[in-house]
């Protein structure tokens, strides 16, 4: 038999859709073919469209949730993991921060040591021949482990006279700073007054430390 003579059999819609429309809804089974497979084809769409709706929706985001807490978990084990192998290099930078801060800690005078202090900044204009008008300490500032004491200072004196006074006081074993500096000529010479304020630290004492967290800790409560 040859290619030619082989014929599909023809599909008439008309008749599809009479046995659509002559269906007995009680007797199911006397029904034709088409209508079967169309009627069965559209109940397992509707299965799939409710299990997609009332079950696997919800189990896909708690899917997709549960993936998103693993990948956070598995990055904090990461992250962990990575802290413990390097715990010892941790342990040895903070003993070096430790040691770092108490270095800069013994730069900063005590309560009794402030008094000798100021004495070294003035002797330290006058080796250098400057004149003071004015060194007035202000109002102690408390900070969090330190006091800031600021001393308003009017110097008479050279422009060179400055500059050797301010490399004195960064040799001194303390803390010094010149902050606000302003230079004005007084008269001819070359004669000039330096305005500046002058701030040197002290650490807190123990009693002095407690009283500062009692607020804060006043405050967190």
């Amino acid at each position: 038999m040859s290619a030619k003579s082989i014929s599909l059999p023809k599909i008439n819609l008309q008749d599809i859709l009479d046995d659509f429309k002559y269906l007995n809804p009680n007797d199911p089974g006397a029904w034709p073919l088409i209508p079967k497979i169309a009627v069965l084809l559209g109940l397992f769409v509707a299965i799939l469209v409710a299990g997609w709706w009332f079950v696997w929706s919800d189990q896909l985001t708690e899917l997709e949730s549960k993936r998103r807490e693993e990948e956070t978990l598995r990055q904090q084990y990461l992250d962990k993991k990575r802290q413990a192998v390097n715990l010892d290099l941790y342990t040895q930078q903070l003993a070096e921060i430790d040691r770092s801060f108490g270095a800069l800690l013994k730069q900063l005078p005590n309560k009794s040591e402030i008094e000798a202090l100021l004495i070294e900044v003035n002797q330290a204009g006058l080796g250098r021949g400057l004149q003071f008008e004015l060194f007035r300490p202000g109002q102690e500032q408390i900070k969090d482990f330190y006091a800031e004491l600021p001393i308003a200072v009017k110097i008479n004196g050279s422009y060179h006279d400055f500059g050797a006074f301010a490399a004195d006081i960064a040799k001194l074993p303390r803390i010094v700073t010149l902050n606000n500096i302003s230079i004005t000529p007084v008269k001819e010479g070359g004669v000039l007054s330096l305005d500046a304020t002058t701030k040197t630290f002290r650490y807190l004492d123990e009693e002095e430390i407690a009283k500062q967290k009692k607020p804060a800790q006043g405050a967190k409560k």
